[in-house]
């Protein structure tokens, strides 16, 4: 089911036009960003306001319908960061250009996103210097 153009609209605003996973902002991107359910719709997901996360391309077809992933550390597995119910800076820290997970959540949501990939890395290097990179909120 298509998310209406309405409810996208709220998604984008809400977290100012930046991916609730890799925090990349969609100002100047060339692919629109997509709105990701958050619990998918084949796991009896809804399509409402608190189901649904704005997700670079990069990330939403990483995460396609998953919800939980392995901690790379150590092997047990956990859930994926949820926007709607996780703080970003519990799970998350920057350092420099890549991203640092501190908790197991956050290992396995970088891992299975790949949030540290070249291309990433590459974006985040131009997004430093037009000010958008770390963003704000995000420790």
């Amino acid at each position: 089911m298509a998310v209406p153009a309405s409810l996208r609209k709220r998604v984008v605003r809400r977290v100012k036009h930046r991916c609730e996973y890799c925090g990349l902002s969609d100002i100047g991107q060339a692919a629109t960003f997509h709105v990701d359910h958050i619990i998918p719709q084949a796991a009896g997901g809804t399509c409402v306001l608190e189901n649904l996360a704005l997700a670079c391309i990069h990330c939403s077809l990483r995460k396609g319908a998953r919800q939980n992933a392995r901690d790379p550390q150590t092997g047990r597995a956990t859930r994926l960061f949820n926007p709607r119910k996780d703080s970003w800076n519990h799970h998350f820290r920057w350092a420099a250009f890549r991203l640092n997970g501190i908790t197991a959540v956050g290992r396995a949501t970088i891992d299975v996103l790949d949030l540290n990939s070249a291309e990433h890395q590459i974006i985040r290097t131009f997004e430093k210097r037009l000010r958008r990179h770390p963003p704000p909120g995000h420790l």
